[in-house]
């Protein structure tokens, strides 16, 4: 097993529905005609479930959220919307699909109901592999840059890669989550979005979005995954490769980070999108290698 078997309960992580659930929450029986099985999770609004197709015994997870009529909440609603439509033209098996979202407002009720159907991750963020060895790391990383590769080849960008949108089994096996915020190549957003320590200068410029703005969140979350530490990001507003930074090498943060490994990062995060990688392409040739050497090395 590369990877320990804690599996904790929290808004990137979710146990089997045989599991008990975290905190006693009193759950429906049925949510848009799914059978509840377990309370599994809990997001900043939001209940996650267990749930079970009745006529076919499949098993989903389903995020169910009470919206109130605010922009916020609007934006929750997009956002579900835009990752099922991006979801469905996506078939990478690290990638975690996303089925349907469904709307209902019950009759004299202010609020709205939202449901999203996922399918069900027996896994932890990968933030909290953080003490894993580099090799167990890196394969990871691959898996999670050919995911991206993926996206970008069905010409998306995922725009939010970070440690927490990572899920690992038990097994080691990866699933990118969180698909919200994906956005047409070549297309600028309307207001920023990104998290601070891995959003690309281009994001905070309100500038077109390219496959080297992925290379550059992935950069800086294999960065913060490897030293604990974020990149200098641009901040929201200011002019983004101006203010933005690259950091210093990996290997002179931390211990056992082999140098070219440290110089894929630092390449990833140049403020200047032209002198990054070109593609996640490049960056999935560049970590096989890196794999490939530094297991022949462990080997003898």
């Amino acid at each position: 097993m590369l990877f320990p078997p804690t599996v904790l309960l929290d808004v990137r992580s979710e146990r089997s529905c045989s599991m008990n659930p975290l905190t006693t929450v009193k759950q429906p029986d049925y949510i848009h005609g799914y059978r509840v099985l377990k309370h599994i999770g809990r997001g900043a609004a939001s209940e996650i479930y267990c749930v079970c197709k009745p006529d076919s015994s499949e098993i989903f997870a389903l995020k169910h959220v009470l919206l109130e009529e605010s922009d916020k909440d609007d934006r929750f609603l997009v956002q579900a919307e835009n990752e099922v439509r991006v979801s469905k033209k996506l078939t990478h098996p690290s990638i975690r699909r996303i089925y349907s979202v469904e709307k209902f407002r019950p009759k004299g009720w202010a609020r709205t109901e939202v449901s999203v159907l996922m399918e069900l991750v027996d896994g932890q963020s990968m933030d909290k592999l953080f003490d894993s060895d580099v090799l167990s790391k890196m394969q990871i990383f691959r898996e999670v840059a050919d995911a991206l590769a993926h996206m970008n080849d069905k010409g998306f960008v995922h725009a939010d890669m970070k440690p927490t949108n990572v899920l690992v089994t038990e097994a080691g096996q990866v699933k990118v989550i969180d698909l919200g915020q994906a956005h047409p190549i070549g297309k600028s957003k309307e207001r920023i979005q990104g998290t601070p320590g891995y959003i690309a200068p281009e994001q905070a410029e309100l500038e077109p979005l390219t496959e080297r703005t992925d290379v550059y969140n992935f950069g800086a979350t294999m960065y913060w995954m490897l030293t604990r530490k974020e990149v200098p990001t641009a901040a929201a507003g200011g002019r983004g490769a101006q203010s933005a930074s690259i950091p210093p090498p990996a290997h002179t943060v931390a211990r056992g980070i082999p140098h070219e490994l440290s110089e894929l990062i630092s390449v990833s995060v140049d403020p200047n999108q032209y002198a990054r990688w070109k593609n996640m392409h490049t960056v999935v040739r560049k970590l096989d290698r890196m794999i490939e050497e530094l297991q022949q090395k462990r080997a003898g």
